[in-house]
């Protein structure tokens, strides 16, 4: 590894360590913060879908501004998330108990560390086309290992020493965002104005991709962004049923662990074991890419997403549900990073921060679909058939994705062989 490449890979690196672990402590722990501070559970449920749904429609918008010639860089909106999650961590940890007040921050709180998550992605790619190194999947990797750590470990430290901890957490890792960010800037030689990415090079063979840099000062909307890419567009539809059948597990993991005969105990043990898988793929997706397409990979999740719910139907100990968390391997796993692949391979460099966010978007709207959805049938019918429900929904988005990634144009108007080039 050259000494360029550890210098952007750990400054990356360090930068996704930061996010996860606040990540974790933000969205994971969101119910115990809320419930501590004497929220009842519809209240907490209202306000992480208030939020889910905000995010998902904010997230273009702001990306389509970040994508257009301005003060507003990748870089610049990463910071400014990070001193307003910094900031708004402070006023809570002193903050009375004004429930209203609560909800308002840290509702922002919440929504702010989702759309700022894919353009952590873009920066990563708008980087490598300026000629700075980064191993993208193994930063990527060990922010999921921060991931696991911290929910490993936290657990026991709120148990000890109260909800406040999350937020001293959260104002540790947004000082040390804020510091890498701060010192994480672009080779001065590149082109200032241009966001994008060279979606060859993120893939680490350095070659330009055609299409891309030839059009990085067409500035697209967001209606025209729609019509460009067909593909992508149907795509999105598959990973909000991906997602669905994803988030329902995750969201209701103590009850179906509770019925295999588990308890909190067990839920840190699979959430553990599920983020922590995440790194090895993650790590080693450039080379993947090398030989199977960000297409096929990302039919490929799919695929892993419907096993991993499926074997849960008929899971009748908890060894069965460390089977099934063990598919992350290859669902969530090899999602993200094929996703941010694929976008980097097939959109304009001025489209690629719209890109990123449209599949944090898809991803958002699952689990904002699976909340409104999951808890209904579960209290209706029980786990078994919400199991069944999230099952037939992540089949449906298994085969709408190999529609969208086979059938149809990466490009509006490009020809419909184009989806075998790599």
């Amino acid at each position: 590894m050259h000494g360029t490449t550890v210098k952007g890979t750990v400054r990356y690196t360090l930068l996704n360590v930061a996010y996860f672990a606040a990540f974790c402590t933000v969205h994971a722990y969101a119910a115990v913060y809320l419930i501590a501070k004497g929220f009842s559970n519809t209240e907490v449920g209202v306000l992480l879908a208030v939020a889910n749904i905000v995010s998902a429609v904010l997230q273009p918008v702001i990306a389509d501004v970040i994508d257009r010639p301005g003060y507003l860089t990748n870089r610049r909106f990463i910071m400014i998330s990070v001193l307003v999650i910094l900031a708004g961590s402070a006023v809570l940890l002193f903050l009375p108990g004004n429930k209203a007040l609560i909800f308002f921050i840290y509702a922002l709180i919440y929504m702010i560390q989702f759309a700022y998550q894919p353009v952590m992605t873009a920066l990563c790619f708008e980087y490598q086309k300026a000629g700075c190194s980064i191993m993208y999947g193994l930063a990527r990797g060990l922010g999921s290992a921060s991931f696991a750590v911290t929910s490993m470990i936290i657990g026991g430290i709120v148990e000890r020493n109260g909800v406040s901890i999350l937020l001293w957490v959260n104002i540790g890792t947004m000082i040390v965002s804020a510091a890498v960010v701060y010192i994480f800037r672009k080779p001065e030689s590149a082109d200032n104005d241009t966001a994008g990415t060279d979606a060859a090079a993120a893939a680490g063979n350095g070659e330009p991709d055609k299409g891309v840099a030839a059009s990085a000062k067409n500035k697209t909307s967001i209606a025209s962004f729609v019509g460009a890419y067909p593909a992508f567009m149907l795509f999105l539809v598959a990973a909000v049923c991906f997602f669905f059948a994803h988030n329902m597990i995750n969201d209701f993991m103590i009850r179906i662990i509770n019925e295999l005969g588990g308890n909190e105990t067990e839920l840190g043990y699979a959430t553990f074991l599920q983020a922590i898988l995440e790194l090895p793929v993650m790590a080693l997706i450039a080379l993947v890419l090398k030989r199977i397409s960000a297409e096929k990979l990302l039919v490929f999740s799919g695929f892993a997403f419907f096993v991993k719910i499926l074997i849960l139907i008929f899971a009748g100990s908890m060894p069965m549900m460390y089977l099934s968390q063990s598919f992350q391997l290859f669902a969530y796993a090899v999602f993200i990073p094929a996703g941010a692949y694929y976008v980097s391979k097939t959109m304009d460099a001025s489209d690629q921060v719209k890109g990123q966010a449209f599949i944090t978007s898809a991803i958002t709207v699952g689990g904002v679909f699976s909340n409104l959805v999951s808890g209904v049938i579960l209290d209706r019918s029980g786990i078994r058939a919400m199991l069944i429900t999230g099952t037939a929904v992540c089949a449906l988005g298994v085969l709408i994705a190999y529609i969208a990634m086979t059938k149809l144009p990466h490009r509006a108007g490009a020809k419909k062989d184009m989806r075998h080039e790599q």
